[in-house]
C-alpha cells in the first residue's frame, strides 16, 4: 500500500467532496477543503526549507550578497508581500494559476494540464506566457526565496512519481533562471503522489494533482 503523506483533516475535507476546480475561481466544493488540502502541501515546503537548512539566517544573507537587492526587508514584510500578491493577481488573472496567500507566505498553485503534457516535464508552449508574467513579478520582489515543488497523482510507481515530480519542478525553475530569476533565489523539490489536493479515485482528482506550485516566502534576516 503506497503511503500518502497528508494532514487528516484535509484528507476528510476531500472525501466529503465531489468535484471542485481550485484554478478558476469557480467553486464547485467549499473552500474550505480546498484551503485545508493546498495548506497541507504549503507546509511541506516550509518543513522542507526549515529542514534543509540549519541556519536559514546564513542563506539569506547568502541570497542579499549575491544581488537580491542588498538589504533584507525588514520591519515592512507584510506590506511587501501584500504588493507581490497585488501585482501577481493582477499578472494572472483568467491564467489558470491559482493564488494562495498564508501569512507572509504566498503560494501559486499551476495545474499539470496546462502546464505539461501527460507523463511530460517539458513545459507547453502555450504556457510560457504565464512563466514570463511570473518571473517579471518575482524579479521585480526579489527579497523572497523561490521554492519550485513538483506534484503528481497516485498512479503509477511512487519512484517514478517521484522522479516526474522533481523534472517538472526542475523544468519551471529553469525556465525563471532563463528569465533572469537568480539562481540562488530557487529551490527545487518533488513530493510525488504525497501530497494531493483532490481525489485520486476520479480522473478530474488526479488532473488536479498533477501540479507544480511556487511558493515565495520573505527573506528575512535577524
Amino acid at each position: 500500500m503506497k503511503k500518502i503523506i497528508t494532514t487528516a483533516s484535509a484528507l476528510l475535507l476531500l472525501q466529503a467532496c465531489s468535484t471542485f476546480d481550485p484554478y478558476t475561481g469557480d467553486s464547485k466544493t467549499s473552500k474550505t477543503a480546498i484551503g485545508a488540502a493546498t495548506g497541507a502541501s504549503l507546509a511541506a515546503v516550509v518543513a522542507y526549507i526549515k529542514n534543509k537548512d540549519k541556519d536559514s539566517n546564513t542563506r539569506n544573507k547568502r541570497i542579499l550578497a549575491a544581488g537580491a537587492g542588498g538589504a533584507a526587508i525588514g520591519g515592512g514584510i507584510g506590506f511587501y508581500m501584500d504588493s507581490q500578491e497585488a501585482k501577481l493577481r493582477k499578472q494572472l488573472r483568467d491564467s489558470g494559476v491559482s493564488i494562495q496567500r498564508d501569512g507572509d507566505k504566498i503560494n501559486l498553485i499551476m495545474p499539470g494540464n496546462i502546464t505539461f503534457a501527460s507523463n511530460s516535464a517539458d513545459i507547453n508552449s502555450n504556457f510560457t506566457g504565464v512563466l514570463n508574467s511570473v518571473a517579471l513579478v518575482i524579479e521585480e520582489f526579489n527579497k523572497t526565496l523561490v521554492v519550485v515543488a513538483g506534484h503528481t497523482d497516485s498512479s503509477g510507481s511512487n519512484q517514478y512519481n517521484q522522479k516526474l515530480s522533481e523534472n517538472r519542478a526542475s523544468s519551471v525553475a529553469q525556465y525563471l533562471r532563463g528569465q533572469k530569476v537568480m539562481n540562488e533565489r530557487l529551490e527545487i523539490v518533488g513530493f510525488g503522489e504525497a501530497q494531493p489536493i483532490a481525489n485520486n479515485q476520479t480522473a478530474q482528482g488526479r488532473e488536479i494533482n498533477r501540479r507544480v506550485e511556487i511558493t515565495l516566502l520573505p527573506i528575512v534576516v535577524s
